[in-house]
Parts: structure tokens; sequence; C-alpha cells
């Protein structure tokens, strides 16, 4: 079902990067209403706004379509969040002291949906006493900020003053709209392969991205819950505040669960954690000398069955199981083998499930019941395995 939003465009460079982020939310089904600024017609005109809303933008507080009715109010009445973005120094001041001046900050104060607002401006404006007191003033108030990345800016300093990339913003847009019912929850994923040094120039690994454990991470994070994401080496941009602990090696992922696995209520294993290690590691790269070599390797300590074995009463654990063969069976012995709650079990020879993509086709295996899920993206599976999670702790209570 489509989302309607507004999104606010103030008097800012950064202005144009409001262009591709309205398209991607247009081509994501979100039905946006455009506020912007006077200010912010001098950076983009709100025709290139409409060309991609295919509805009316909104500059003049009084250019009223219908006289019985109040624009403003009922914009904002109709919307499900509000994002300024870019939000510059001026607006946020506006809109900490409750002035109401033009269309964007007169729908601001009537809004009473969720609020975002992501500054982009001068690192010495940002950093301004002044500009953090209103910052933190509209924080008190509940509204959520999406903090600016450092770098080169337009003024030719460097420093904090960005405005934050895309994926951030869309990341607290999902955020401020999902519901909350893990609030209160602890939940631990674990994501990504693990590295076993060979020698300083060599490892052995597998094939893992990462992207499904991320993607349940951000989605435990989305309805609420106090996530730590415990990473095997990825190349996925890390989630927007949640807590990560980067590991290298199958022992440092099983120390650092261990360490912590008693404070959490969900336990989920995304990661593919390499089974064995070499026994001896060189502290020189080995040299090539024969037609092959010989490497004696040693078995890694198993995470989840170890979990499994001390799991609390009221604790979820779930964990992974990737097959060529003798899916269900091999899912169903994981299951009891290590004490879970639930296994997310997918075919490495399925067309859309595996390594490195976007989708996943999985069965879901739990003590008393094996449902087998359709194609969809990782995105959405990870609502999917939650939303089946939160069952299996139900029946718990």
């Amino acid at each position: 079902m489509s989302k309607r939003i507004i999104i606010g465009i103030t008097g800012s460079i950064a202005a144009f990067k409001a262009i591709q982020l309205i398209s991607d939310l247009v081509k994501m089904n979100y039905t946006i209403d455009v506020l912007m600024s006077e200010s912010a017609t001098k950076f983009i005109t709100p025709l290139c706004i409409q060309s991609l809303t295919k509805s009316k933008v909104y500059v003049d507080t009084f250019d009223e379509e219908e006289p019985a009715t109040i624009t403003h109010v009922d914009i904002a009445a109709k919307a499900e969040a509000f994002m300024i973005v870019p939000a510059s120094a001026n607006t946020i001041a506006k809109v900490a002291y409750g002035m109401a001046d033009n269309m964007l900050t007169c729908a601001f104060l009537a809004s009473t949906c969720p609020k975002i607002i992501a500054p982009a401006m001068n690192i010495h404006m940002y950093q301004n006493p002044i500009t953090q007191r209103n910052i933190q003033i509209l924080k008190d108030t509940g509204v959520y900020f999406v903090e600016p990345d450092e770098g080169l800016l337009a003024c030719g300093d460097v420093g904090q003053g960005k405005l934050a990339s895309e994926s951030k913003l869309i990341d607290a847009l999902e955020y401020v709209l999902a519901p909350k019912p893990l609030l209160g929850k602890k939940v631990l994923v674990s994501a990504g392969p693990t590295q076993e040094a060979m020698d300083p120039v060599r490892y052995i690994t597998n094939h893992s991205s990462g992207k499904m454990g991320y993607a349940v991470a951000k989605a435990a994070y989305n309805l609420g819950a106090d996530v730590t994401l415990v990473s095997g080496p990825t190349y996925i941009e890390k989630p927007f505040n949640i807590k990560i602990i980067n590991v290298m090696s199958a022992l440092q992922m099983f120390e650092t669960i261990t360490s912590i696995s008693d404070k959490q209520d969900y336990l989920i294993l995304a990661a593919a954690v390499g089974d064995y290690r070499p026994k001896n590691i060189s502290n020189e790269k080995i040299k090539k000398n024969d037609d092959h070599m010989i490497l004696d390797l040693e078995k890694n300590k198993d995470i989840l069955y170890y979990l499994g074995q001390h799991k609390k009463d009221h604790q979820i654990l779930c964990g992974f199981a990737m097959e060529t063969n003798h899916l269900i069976e091999n899912a169903k012995t994981k299951l009891e083998k290590k004490n879970c709650d639930m296994i997310v079990a997918n075919n490495l020879k399925v067309e859309g499930a595996g390594f490195e993509t976007n989708t996943n086709v999985v069965t879901l295996i739990t003590k008393d019941s094996i449902e087998n899920l359709d194609i969809m993206s990782k995105k959405d599976l990870a609502y999917e395995i939650l939303e089946r999670l939160m069952k299996e702790e139900d029946k718990k209570c």
C-alpha cells in the first residue's frame, strides 16, 4: 500500500539531491507532497519536482486552490511522515521555535505525523552552538534527525555538513513509518562471511555477501528493537543507527557473540561461518614450491550449537541453512541438533536464491511447521522472518 509523505525542501545547495531522492521514492510507490521554501526555488524549480510527483508543488502559504480547504493543514493531516531534506540552519531555527512564516513551516507546525530533518550546511553553521541548541530542541520533541555526512562542502570547507546519503534518508523514512512490535527487545544478528588466515597474504573464506543478515538487522531496528549486528568482512554500507561489531575469523565471531548472547531476546545467526581454519598460521608468506600443497585444518567452534545448548527460556534462536540437496531433511536435522526455534533454509541451486543476490527463496522450518515462501527481496524476507519469530515467542508466553 502506498504511503503518503511530505518532503520539504529548503534553501541549500544540496537541494538538487532531493530531486533524485523524490524520483526514487516515487518508484518505491510513495505518494509525495512537496513543499518548498522561497529560497529553495533559487536552487531548483517547482516544475522539475512536479514532473516527478505529478502533483502540485507548494511554495506560497496563501496559494489556496479550494476556498473551503486550508491547504497546509489539509496536506499535513494526510501525511504519514514529514521529511525536511535538505534542512537549512534558517528553517531548523524557525521550526524549533514554532515560527510559521511560509508554506513549509506552517505545514510542519500543523502536522502530527513522525518528522525527519536532514540538515545540510556549512560545517561552522552546523556546529554553531545556536544551531546545535535548535537541533536539540527539536530532538526533545521527538523529531528524528539524520546527521550530515563529512566531506568536501560546496563552500570549500571540509567537515560535517554534507547531506546524508540517500540510503540513510530512505532508512530513516522506513524507520519512522514502521510499527514497533519489537520495542524493548534486544536482537543480535550475525552476517557476512568469516576469513581464516593462512599467512599474511592468503585466507580461506566463502561467497557470502552479508546482504541477508544486514536486511534482518535493519528490519529489526525498524520494528523498534535494540539491534547489535556482528559482521564479518563485507562491502555493504553500514546500516544507519545500528550498533555494529566487526570481526574477521570464526573464533572472533564466536567470542563476540557468546560474550553478549545472554543479554539478547532474539539471536538470529545469518552469517556464513567457516567450519574449519588452518591449524597453523604462517608468519611469512607461504612460498610456491610444489605442484600442490597440504593444508592442515582444524574445526571451528559451532556458534549456533553453543547458543542452542545455553539458550534461556525466553530467548528465540534462529539459524540459517544453505544446501545443494536434501534441503528439508538437513534443515530439520539442524533445527533439532542445534535446539533452534526456526531454521531459514534455502537451496543454492534455486534461481533467485543464494549468495550475493538481492532476492531469496526460502523454507521456514520450526518444530511444528514447514513453510515454503515464494521468491522475494531479502528486504521483504527479513520482515517475514521476524514476523514468524515473533509468533514463536508468543508460543512461549
